[in-house]
């Protein structure tokens, strides 16, 4: 196997997998409703916005890898919801579904051997597409994590 291949899938493992962390469908499965816009004290965000900030943030990401039309949204507004709570159950299972399509289309992007891992991409500053694979996998990991101790601290996680 050449190096390119064994890197190429380690990506993908790191943005499918477990690994050391738990995955997004872990942290949000069976979460209660009633609990998706609460903020427990000193938790500066609600699951909902950590889940819509997750969804946006990797939409981002992605489409600045493979659209060079992409416009990002103006940080930070763009990139958190505007309310604490879910507007709808269909807007959180929503947000749910986009987050795990965008997943499958970056880890896509990554698997397809036609895609450079180390070209510079060409409306970007410097970035790659090995540099945004990571830094999608870096940010899911931390805002996951989030969530998870979200869960705890509103008494909705079973160890």
């Amino acid at each position: 196997m050449k190096e390119s291949d064994a890197l190429r899938q380690h990506l993908l493992d790191l943005l499918r997998s477990r690994n050391a962390h738990l995955d997004f469908d872990a942290a949000v499965a069976n979460f209660p409703s009633n609990l998706r816009g609460k903020k427990p004290k000193g938790a500066p965000h609600t699951a909902w916005q950590l889940v819509e900030h997750l969804r946006l943030g990797q939409w981002d990401i992605l489409e600045f890898s493979r659209n060079p039309k992409h416009v990002s949204p103006k940080w930070p507004e763009g990139y958190w919801p505007k309310t604490e709570k879910p507007p709808s159950p269909a807007a959180w299972n929503n947000s749910i579904r986009s987050f795990r399509a965008d997943l499958i289309a970056m880890a896509k992007l990554v698997a397809d051997k036609k895609s450079d891992l180390f070209a510079r991409i060409p409306h970007g500053d410097g970035q790659t597409l090995l540099r945004e694979a990571l830094l999608v996998a870096d940010h899911n990991a931390y805002h996951v994590g989030q969530i998870v101790l979200l869960r705890r601290l509103l008494g909705a996680w079973k160890d």
